[in-house]
């Protein structure tokens, strides 16, 4: 296992810029390398990304792995394989992380059983065992109610991050590092599944899982008209609204604003549950939020149990001067 030095890092490109989980694996493999001793690695793949690498350098990046390809345009999961695959054939990374994105949980799995090694996806925590200098990778486990801590003993350990669950460096402009283009050898023959056609989700205002403030309902708050509060609320904070599952289901709000086990996972700042139960499959979606605060009738509601902040009361009486508050405070 002593070919195996360092870290790779897969840097997520959106609207020709480092998307921030780039950033946040970035930061992340940069600590977990000082731990080793060893480098940080960025692996850049796209078409006219060439010019990134100084980013992923400045970000924290100690060698930038590049492989600039027209073909590469859009994401596309064989011609990514082949790419990935070949960079670490030449890295011997001792760790692979990728964004828990759309692009890494489909390419994660693919590329861990090219490798055949093993993959841990969703990790919230990762740090080095000083004794063993192994990767521990903790995630959240039964939709959220625990976390566990896992190790694997084949090379390279691979592991999948939530988004906003680790932290940028401070982008540093003089920071050196080596930009190293690497020749994948793609071709068009390599393709075996091909996009026909994408339906781009319509969103007025801010994306749920980029808002840092987000109001959720739940099934508490009884129906359509309730979420018309819940909307003036986060446009006064500047943030998103979504949902449990039931308003979802009873078509109250669109489904894209489902927050949980089988809808979104969101990170926010701060997340207001109002009206929802805190049942675990939602919990799953929200429990990543730095700061809860939980408005609800039912004293015994499993949201008090995971609320930084609890208000046991009709959201009707309590919701108007909460918003009041929260205006007068912001000057909205």
């Amino acid at each position: 296992m002593s070919d195996y030095k360092g870290v790779l890092v897969l840097a997520e490109v959106a609207q020709g810029k480092l998307a921030p989980i780039a950033l946040e694996l970035l930061g992340a493999g940069h600590g977990l390398a000082q731990q080793l001793g060893e480098q940080c690695s960025a692996a850049l793949l796209g078409n006219g990304v060439t010019a990134l690498a100084q980013e992923a350098i400045a970000y924290g990046a100690d060698r930038v792995y590049v492989v600039d390809d027209p073909l590469l345009q859009d994401y596309q999961s064989d011609l990514y394989l082949a790419a990935m695959d070949k960079i670490i054939t030449e890295a011997s990374p001792q760790i692979v992380l990728l964004g828990q994105t759309s692009i890494g949980r489909d390419l994660a799995p693919r590329l861990a059983f090219r490798r055949q090694t093993g993959l841990s996806m969703d990790c919230v925590e990762l740090s080095i065992d000083p004794e063993t200098r192994l990767l521990l990778q903790t995630r959240p486990v039964y939709g959220g109610n625990a976390r566990a801590t896992f190790v694997s003993e084949s090379r390279p350990q691979m592991a999948t991050v939530r988004a906003k669950a680790m932290t940028p460096l401070e982008r540093d402009a003089s920071r050196q590092g080596e930009v190293v283009a690497v020749a994948a050898g793609l071709s068009p023959s390599m393709i075996r599944a091909k996009v026909v056609h994408r339906v781009k989700e319509e969103v007025e205002g801010i994306k749920l899982e980029d808002a840092q403030v987000i109001v959720g309902g739940g099934r508490g708050v009884g129906g359509p008209e309730a979420f018309k509060q819940l909307e003036e609320l986060a446009r006064i904070l500047g943030g998103a609204v979504g949902a449990s599952r039931p308003p979802c289901d009873s078509n109250w709000v669109p489904a894209s604003l489902q927050i949980g086990l089988t809808g979104k996972v969101v990170t926010p700042e701060l997340y207001i549950a109002i009206g929802i139960s805190g049942a675990s499959q939602h919990m799953a979606g929200c429990s990543g939020a730095r700061n809860i605060v939980a408005i609800n009738k039912n004293p015994e509601a499993n949201i008090f149990n995971e609320a930084s902040y609890g208000v046991v009361g009709d959201f009707r009486q309590v919701l108007p001067a909460f918003i009041a508050k929260v205006r007068e405070l912001v000057g909205k």
